[in-house]
């Protein structure tokens, strides 16, 4: 366990992932949500900016009632855009955050996953999986030893 101690989220995150475009239709989004079991996927401007995050949860807001369709009409709300119902300025993370602090992060945000930023471009995205990954990986790491032993 003391080697997770030294580890990064650079060290254990999805580099340059799937993202999506502001005039990403939400019919695509959830073709991609199925196809690669993901819970939610970065949305970013032609130079890699992290502009918001569309989530599953975010996809199911879209369908909400309300005073003006009891009955949302599935197949109108599937072409709308990303930028309708995606959460702006979402929390992100640097690649140099040490991962135990990212770890207490999720834990505290009850999130599934993070973007990584750095230098204001996407480079990352970093999940509760990767964070697993990573401590069944520091626990199958030799121990570093903390004292020389004597020599006889």
């Amino acid at each position: 366990m003391y080697e997770f101690l030294h580890y990064q989220v650079r060290d254990a995150m999805t580099a340059d992932p799937i993202t999506i475009r502001t005039d990403t239709r939400l019919r695509e989004v959830e073709e991609l949500f199925e196809a690669h079991d993901f819970n939610g996927v970065p949305v970013v401007d032609p130079h890699q900016r992290l502009l918001g995050i569309l989530t599953k949860f975010d996809l199911l807001k879209a369908f909400c009632f309300d005073a003006h369709a009891m009955v949302p009409r599935y197949d109108e709300i599937m072409e709308q855009t990303a930028a309708t119902v995606m959460t702006h300025d979402p929390v992100s993370v640097s690649p140099q955050l040490p991962l135990s602090r990212l770890l207490q992060k999720l834990v505290e945000m009850r999130t599934k996953s993070l973007p990584v930023v750095d230098g204001g471009r996407l480079v990352g995205i970093i999940a509760r999986e990767d964070v697993l990954r990573a401590l069944r990986r520091a626990t199958a790491t030799p121990a570093v030893p903390t004292h020389e032993e004597p020599q006889s």
